[in-house]
Order: structure tokens, then C-alpha cells, then sequence
């Protein structure tokens, strides 16, 4: 006579096919991120070039940022604040922080009007811009990069069009 298997149970092999699904998917998503964010990338390279020409000067070589600068300084102002995991500019989307170097920045707790963070639309190319905010993102732990990636989803990087030489 033959028994009939417990409907409920998964069978032996599904389940191994499963696990093995499972552990090739994480396994790849992880090397996915690895890959994405890898310090060999020309872009990647490109950025830190563009960032320590511009932007070392007050954000560190580093991305360190300047000394105290969660307080105001003399002047009201807000020091550059440091672009690693101890900074904020994680929590942005690609699109604020492509605006705030395309556009510059004034922190609106500074007791001045001026900009802080000066706008770089005229020096540098969109390329450029995008560059730099990648290379940021090599300054950040894997959490973060995650946390980043879910505030672009929906705020990406603007689209650029060419516009062909006259």
C-alpha cells in the first residue's frame, strides 16, 4: 500500500533548491554593492579627482569636514560639515545633493545671507557633479549607501540633455 506524503511538508529538495536560491540572491545583491561602490571605477575616480580640487578646501581631503562644525562659527555660519558616515549628506537624495553643488547652499540657520557652499553650475559639467556625489558615496558605511539609494529612488539625479554647440 502506498502512503500518501504530508501535503503540509515541503519536500527535502525544494526546500535545498530554495536555500540555495536564497543564498545566491543575497549573495549576489552584496556583490552587486560591492562592485557599485568600488574605489577602481574611472567615475568613482574622476569624482575624487574633481572633489579634491574643489571641494577638500572646507570639506577635507578626507571628507572630514571643518572643526566643530554641528556650531556656528563668528560670523553665524555654519562650518562645511564632513561628508563621511559622521556627516549628514547621506540623508539627502542625488537630486538635493547634485542641486546643492550645482546651485550652491546657504544653511538656513546661518545668521548671513551669503552663500556658504558656492554654486559650481558654471565650473564644472553635469558629469562632473554626478561624479562627486558618487565619490561620496564611497565615504559611507553599506547602511547608509542603502538609506541614500531609497531617498534617490524617488528624487534621482536630474536628466541632462545636451545641448549641441552652436
Amino acid at each position: 500500500m502506498k502512503t500518501k506524503a504530508n501535503p503540509g511538508l515541503i519536500p527535502m529538495r525544494k526546500r535545498w533548491f530554495f536555500a540555495l536560491w536564497l543564498t545566491l540572491m543575497v549573495v549576489g545583491h552584496a556583490m552587486a554593492e560591492d562592485r557599485l561602490f568600488s574605489s577602481n571605477t574611472p567615475q568613482l575616480e574622476d569624482g575624487k579627482i574633481v572633489y579634491r580640487q574643489y571641494c577638500a578646501s572646507c570639506h577635507g581631503t578626507q571628507g572630514e569636514g571643518m572643526p566643530n562644525w554641528e556650531g556656528q562659527n563668528a560670523l553665524g555660519e555654519l562650518p562645511a560639515p564632513p561628508h563621511g558616515p559622521e556627516g549628514h549628506t547621506w540623508k539627502h537624495s542625488d537630486a538635493m545633493l547634485y542641486r546643492i553643488i550645482a546651485e550652491g547652499w546657504r544653511d538656513p540657520w546661518n545668521k548671513t545671507d551669503r552663500l556658504t557652499m558656492p554654486a559650481y553650475q558654471e565650473i564644472l559639467a553635469p558629469t562632473e557633479i554626478r561624479d562627486v556625489v558618487n565619490y561620496l558615496k564611497s565615504l559611507w558605511t553599506q547602511e547608509q549607501r542603502r538609506h541614500q539609494a531609497d531617498e534617490s529612488a524617488e528624487n534621482p539625479f536630474p536628466i541632462q540633455t545636451e545641448i549641441p554647440p552652436e
